[in-house]
Formats: structure tokens, sequence, C-alpha cells
């Protein structure tokens, strides 16, 4: 039994997502919780909001245990590329590319 939660288009670029993500692979849920709780950045606030959709969604929709679920899938996409353009030294175009992400998180039971 699985259950997933998926967060797209987040104003965070997938390269500094992933760091987060594959912290919490593979770990029961309290731990995982307990991992996001612990660091100070954007991406494990946004990975812990689709960790706990996820939790709920399977509890909910599913009947599952909260005790027996494990992070079978914690994935991040990059997802569309906001281009921006702002002036540079001697005439040149610079780019400001701000990256967005999905983040993708599958629980499942032992």
């Amino acid at each position: 039994m699985e259950a997933r939660a998926i967060a797209k288009t987040l104003r965070i670029s997938p390269t500094r997502a992933r760091l987060v993500s594959t912290l919490i692979r593979g770990k029961k849920v309290s731990d995982a919780q307990a991992i996001l709780m612990n660091i100070n950045n954007k991406a494990a606030r946004l990975t812990k909001k689709v960790l706990d959709s996820a939790v709920a969604n399977a509890v909910n929709n599913n009947g599952a245990d909260e005790e027996t679920l494990y992070i079978k899938e914690a994935r991040v996409d990059a997802g569309p590329v906001m281009k921006r353009h702002m002036f540079d030294s001697r005439s040149h175009i610079g780019h400001n590319n701000h990256r967005t992400s999905h983040i993708i998180i599958t629980v499942a039971t032992k």
C-alpha cells in the first residue's frame, strides 16, 4: 500500500532540494520527520510539508498505520525556469535564472 504527495513549482533550486531528499530516502517516517525538524533551511521546511501530506494521504485515504510507514521514494525534479535578464558590464546581458522544483514523496508500509 502506497500513498504519494507532490508539490510542484516550488521556488527553490533542485540542486539545493536534492541535498535534503537524499537524507530521508528509505527511512522510517518518524526518523525522517526528526531529521527534517533539525535542519534549518528552506528545502527542509518544504520537504517536511510534502512528507506530512503524504503521511496524511496514507492514513486518511488508505487507513494505514503511521508507525509502519517508511519513505519509499523521495525525488526532486526540475520545474520550469523563470528566466530574467540584467545588464552586465561592457554592454553584455547577464542571465539570472530562477529555478523551480517539483518534490515527490511516496510512503509505503513495510
